[in-house]
């Protein structure tokens, strides 16, 4: 199991083109509550978190590496916002060689119309698109 945060630097040394668009993200600091992982979602021992200064979690991160030195062949992702972190990490991973699956009501966006767009877009070239219910049926038997 992998997470991934968008962290900054406390000196703002990282900061990026993202930030140029989105001022807000240099708030999203390491000790922030809004750059944390959801407490229902905390990582368990042995978890991997990937901080990140972009919407991939791939991009700059040592995450492809790190799946791949433990086999995984299929990514079943979850998250916001759906046409930024989510897509940019779906691309990334298939680009990487991964099998992506979104889970579409596991991924949320700013609006409806952006969330679907995005869902439909990825279901035609980069992922595997479904509901939880049948994302658990998919997986179930998978090794870990």
């Amino acid at each position: 199991m992998a997470h991934s945060r968008i962290v900054f630097s406390d000196d703002d040394a990282d900061h990026n083109i993202f930030c140029l668009k989105v001022p807000g993200m240099l708030t999203l600091k390491e000790d922030s509550h809004h750059s944390a992982i959801v407490p229902e979602l905390a990582p368990a021992a042995g978890e991997y978190v990937v901080r990140k200064s972009t919407p991939s979690a791939f991009f700059g991160t040592m995450l492809a590496p790190w799946l791949a030195q433990r086999g995984v062949q299929t990514l079943v992702v979850a998250g916001c916002v759906t046409s930024g972190c989510v897509r940019a990490s779906v691309v990334d991973a298939m680009q990487s060689g991964f099998r992506p699956l979104v889970v579409a009501d596991c991924c949320g966006d700013r609006a409806l119309g952006p969330h679907d767009a995005n869902l439909f877009d990825m279901a035609q070239k980069y992922a595997a698109v479904m509901p939880l219910s049948q994302a658990i049926a998919a997986t179930d038997g998978l090794p870990p």
